[in-house]
């Protein structure tokens, strides 16, 4: 059975570009091999605080990537501006057809992000640990500064 009759019996609206997905997929798929095989074959272990730490950087990257203002034109390509979401974050939605159309729901999701990013994160973990994790620690105190710069802001409005 041919993808495209595949696509068509999966979602008959066609509104899903199944074939921008698998090529996705593929790449993921492609270069996650590619790390694997370029791995040395010692082992790198992860302990609880790598963990919490690598996990907030991921956070902080995927929303960085798939919201924030200053990358827009990183998106644009792909996506089309809905509006501000505050916080200098932006609401976009995915434009076109086909790939364009599945890189642009990509780069509008943190949640799909999340994998492509962690594996990234990953890869520089085994390169490198100590700078991948004195990177992770810069991003991982954005959250907690976003996190102060909310607070601070709800307090303000509470004493209003």
């Amino acid at each position: 059975m041919l993808l495209t009759e595949i696509a068509r019996r999966y979602e008959p609206e066609g509104e899903l570009p199944l074939a921008g997905y698998a090529t996705l997929l593929g790449i993921f798929a492609t270069a996650m091999s590619a790390a694997l095989s370029a791995m040395p074959r010692r082992q790198l272990r992860l302990g609880a605080r790598d963990i919490l730490l690598l996990g907030v950087a991921t956070f902080q990257l995927t929303r960085f990537v798939a919201k924030d203002r200053v990358l827009a034109p990183v998106r644009a390509p792909f996506t089309e501006y809905v509006g501000s979401s505050g916080a200098g974050e932006v609401d976009e939605q995915a434009r076109g057809t086909g790939l364009q159309r599945a890189i642009g729901e990509l780069l509008t999701c943190p949640y799909c992000l999340a994998p492509w990013v962690v594996t990234a994160v990953s890869v520089a973990v085994i390169a490198s640990p100590k700078k991948t994790r004195w990177l992770a620690g810069i991003v991982a105190i954005t959250v907690v500064s976003d996190v102060c710069q909310q607070l601070y802001a709800g307090l303000r409005k509470l004493s209003k």
